[in-house]
This record gives structure tokens, sequence and C-alpha cells, in this order.
């Protein structure tokens, strides 16, 4: 993330915006030099604002699941804030309808209605936007579009080699490596009865590398320590992302039966798994962003750079490089700081930030690797053995 943040504040710096950035008006005027500000919290930034006109020119499109959800939505959005707040830019955000149940019109309603509004570009999490983000990025040419945890967009996915949509840059993540992080610290910690319950049905391609990961870090430590470990691994009650009694009930079951500790991933999830956690004297492992303040069941959180790559992309557009994006995947990984477990948060006791830090830089240099294949279901291996709960 620092790689990235680097950038980004190279950028700012070059355009004389960083050491002076403006506080945005609720009514949408330009702040005077005496108001401006700097902002490096961005809990500390109205979710909503007003603008004179009507108008805001940085759109944030929500995956499903809750806009302040302590993990995806949020992370992603709390990029968008930090930037268009640091830089006196009108901003909104836009959910589509019937929330967990959206459909595809309902996304592409969202995005439209976000243009309409006069946006110059809009920030689009998770992989469902795909259709929304054809639909208008064909309808609104001039509008820049970023999709997070995204890859290119094709005007038309059914005919063969149809041209990419320039407006369009995708996003993505190696969460493999972060999920590989968090994996090795449980079993280095000393947990042998593992858990991962992800979102989006098993077919969410961020989930997946995930929980891959996981198990691939799980089977590194336990091979380092020479010992035997278990994953229960499941799909299940996760489609759409929410907290749920069913979610919750599993949860429970698994800690009663000697599960150690879950990685949940997948936003709201994260409550019905940490809810079974506190009843149960069981582990969670956050997901996204750093989670340990939202209870003291995690250990820790395999990360990704949402708010820092958010910033950035924003800042290639308003510095007029947008191209060097649009049209294109960017993966970002360890090897740009955008993938890791939160070291200020630190609470492993029997793993040191130290090892945690050696490792890390070995999967920065190379010399290990962690596969990315999108599986559902993971197999065992020499000494991690799956359980495939469906």
């Amino acid at each position: 993330m620092k790689k990235i943040l680097a950038l980004l504040l190279a950028v700012l710096m070059v355009a004389g915006l960083f050491t002076a950035c403006a506080k945005p008006n609720t009514d949408g005027t330009k702040p005077s030099e005496d108001e401006k500000v700097t902002y490096t919290d961005p809990e500390k930034i109205a979710d909503e604002m007003t603008s004179a006109d009507g108008k805001y020119e940085v759109a944030f499109i929500t995956d499903v699941g809750q806009l302040k959800d302590k993990s995806f939505n949020q992370g992603t959005f709390d990029g968008v804030k930090l930037y268009a707040a640091n830089n006196g830019k009108s901003y909104k955000y836009y959910m589509p309808a019937n929330g967990d149940q959206a459909t595809d019109d309902d996304r592409i309603n969202a995005v439209r209605a976000a243009c309409d509004n006069g946006a110059k570009v809009v920030v689009a999490a998770g992989f469902m936007q795909e259709g929304a983000l054809r639909a208008a990025a064909k309808d609104y040419p001039n509008v820049s579009f970023i999709f997070i945890d995204g890859y290119p967009v094709v005007e038309d996915p059914t005919v063969e080699g149809s041209p990419v949509l320039k407006n369009v840059a995708g996003i993505s993540f190696q969460e493999e490596q972060s999920g590989f992080l968090a994996g090795y610290a449980a079993v280095m910690e000393g947990y042998t009865k593992l858990g991962f319950t992800g979102g989006g049905g098993g077919t969410n391609p961020a989930c997946q590398r995930f929980g891959y990961g996981f198990v691939q870090g799980a089977e590194a430590a336990a091979a380092a320590k020479n010992v035997k470990v278990e994953v229960n691994y499941s799909w299940l009650h996760g489609a759409t992302f929410s907290a749920s009694n069913e979610l919750q009930t599993m949860a429970t079951g698994w800690y009663q039966n000697g599960t150690e500790v879950i990685f949940c991933c997948g936003g709201s999830m994260f409550t019905s798994v940490a809810s079974a956690a506190g009843a149960e004297d069981g582990k969670v492992i956050g997901v996204d962003v750093d989670q340990s303040s939202q209870s003291p069941t995690v250990i820790t959180s395999a990360m990704k750079g949402l708010s820092d790559s958010v910033q950035w992309a924003l800042a290639k557009f308003y510095e007029g490089k947008f191209s060097e994006l649009g049209g294109t995947g960017t993966a970002l990984g360890a090897k740009d700081n955008a993938v890791g477990l939160p070291t200020a948060t630190w609470s492993l006791k029997n793993w040191a930030v130290a090892d945690y830090e050696a490792l890390l830089a070995k999967i920065v240099d190379g010399s290990v690797t962690v596969k990315a294949d999108l599986v559902e279901f993971p197999e065992s291996t020499a000494n991690v053995t799956v359980n495939a709960v469906k």
C-alpha cells in the first residue's frame, strides 16, 4: 500500500494540492484559503454532501450489502471520500435498488443516475458491476469508470475479439497473497482447526483467491511446524454477502465442534461470524480492511489496499493520465504494498511481526509463490485436510 500511496502523494504534490487540500463545503461552494485542510481519517468526512447545483463529479456505486459494512464497500468509499475531500471535488454515493437482491437493471440505473447527476468519474465496487459498466460506458463515452475488483470490459462479450471499452479501468488485487499470509499466521499462532466462509456462492473471483490462498498459507505453515491442520470450507449462506441467522448457526456449529478460528470473507457476513465467535469463545480473521476494531474476536485481517488504490486511480484521472489505466486490468499485490496483514494492531503472540515481514518480503521477491487459480473448493494437501461444506 505504501507504494500506491507514495505514487498518489507524488501526483498530488506535483499538482500543488497535497499541502493545501480543499475542505468540501456542504453547499458546494469553493472554500477559502483559510478553510483548507488535509483529511487522513475518512470517518471525519461526511458520507453525503450537498452540491449547490445538484451535480456531483465523483460518484461511487456500492456493491451488494451495506455502504458502511466495515469491509469492501466502506473501504472503497473511504478512498472516494478522501480524494474528493482533499481536492475540493463534489462526491456522492449511489446504492442500487433492491439491496442484496439488486439486478443488473438496478445497477445500470444507479450508474446512469450518477452520470446524469454530473459524474466525470465513477468508482464502481464489485465484479457484479460488469454489465452495468458495459452499458454505461457505451452510453456515456466521456465519463471514466474505475472498476474495483474488476478487469477489462469488452463492448460485446458474445462476440469474439470484441474491443475493450477504453473508458473502463479494471483494478484487482492478488488476494491469494493476503489470504496466504492470514492462513500462515493462524497456524503459526497455534491454531490447527480452521474455517473459511466466503461470499458470492463460490463465483466471486476475489473471495475465491482469498480462500485458496488461505489454504496454501495454512499448508506452508503446517509443513514448517510439522503439524496437521483441518479446514472447514464453505460458500453456504454467503451468496449475498449479508449477515444471516443461517450463517451464524453454521459458524456456531463449527466452533462447537472444535473450529478455533474462521476466516470470514464477505462484507456484512462478518457480523454473523463474529457473533458466533463471541458466544463460543472462538476467533475470527477479518477481510479487506483491518477489522480488529469491530470485534475482540479478530486475531488479524487479510487486507487489500482499497482506499489507497481508489485515490491512486482518481489521481490518474485528474492528472489527465486515465488512458494509462483505461481498457486495461491492473492487478495489485505484495510488490505494490497493496495486500497484507495489519501490523499496527498486531495481537498475535506466537508469531512475530519481524517474521511476518520476512515472509512478505519473500512473496515480493518471488521466492515464495502463491497460486491464484479460481477454485471453488481447494483439494486437501499433505498437511491440510479440507472439509468441503456444501
